[in-house]
């Protein structure tokens, strides 16, 4: 074998042995389907919601308790003009301060200027854990 062939070979033998690891590491997160954690009991206990921006690329605002049937949890940017949606407990609604959109618990626009539904995801509590579902993103 010639000096030449044996440098390819081992080039290519380093690089297709490498090629899981890249492949692995270029596969996104939301293809997965996992549950990513975005805080705790205690913290979303504590306010009734639990804000988390840039999870993993996107804001997410869950709304609830652990006494809570359901969690909510949507992507709090209005989808007017981009501000950040508040939650209103009394009301069971989102409400944008900026042009006063309001948003329903499913992200249902229910007044706008808003036209697009708030994204939507779905989160749960696991031990201490509030998770939400990734591949939701």
């Amino acid at each position: 074998m010639k000096r030449r062939e044996f440098i390819n070979w081992v080039g290519l033998a380093g690089i297709s042995s490498s090629l899981p690891i890249a492949i692995a590491a270029c596969t996104s997160e939301t293809a997965s389907g996992d549950w990513q954690t975005v805080g705790t009991v205690a913290d979303l206990d504590q306010n009734g919601e639990l804000l988390v921006k840039n999870w993993p690329n996107v804001n997410v605002l869950v709304v609830g308790t652990s006494q809570s049937e359901n969690l909510i949890a949507v992507d709090p940017t209005c989808t007017h003009a981009g501000c950040t949606v508040t939650w209103q407990a009394e009301a069971k609604n989102f409400n944008c301060r900026c042009h006063g959109s309001e948003f329903g618990v499913d992200g249902s626009v229910q007044r706008g200027p808003a036209t697009e539904p708030l994204k939507t995801y779905t989160a749960k509590i696991e031990n201490d854990s509030v998770l939400v579902q990734s591949n939701k993103i």
